[in-house]
């Protein structure tokens, strides 16, 4: 059984630093593309990052660029997001998510649904206060 569990999540200040987690389960992380997708009150999904099977390859959403970095340790089945110089727009449910299949990147993560409901972690909550 697939199984994403997301972790990390916490209130900090503005400027602040948080490293996200994701831990995968039931499959080897490391055929997978990973993305980070978050969702702040009242609004839709909204893509944070994503990173290739090897890691070689990463993306940013304009918003974050420069200060989140996404990373992955295949061997741990794990993913991560460093984010720094938090905002409060920063502030939202933070979901990790995994490739529909293997060794292709997902088709729609630019303007993510939940068509793929098992493959999202929990999500973990980042407040970022003024």
């Amino acid at each position: 059984e697939v199984r994403l569990v997301d972790s990390g999540g916490d209130l900090v200040q503005t400027g602040g630093s948080l490293k996200l987690s994701c831990a995968a389960f039931g499959f080897t992380l490391g055929f997978y593309w990973m993305y980070w997708v978050r969702q702040a009150p009242g609004k839709g999904l909204e893509w944070v990052s994503s990173i290739n099977h090897d890691g070689t390859t990463t993306n940013y959403a304009a918003s974050v660029k420069g200060r989140f970095t996404i990373s992955r340790d295949n061997p741990k089945n794990a993913m991560y997001l460093q984010m720094d110089s938090l905002k409060p727009e920063d502030t939202a449910i933070y979901f990790c998510m995994r490739a529909p299949f293997a060794l292709t990147e997902w088709a729609g993560y630019e303007r993510p649904t939940r068509e793929y409901p098992n493959f999202w972690g929990q999500g973990t909550q980042v407040t970022v206060s003024s």
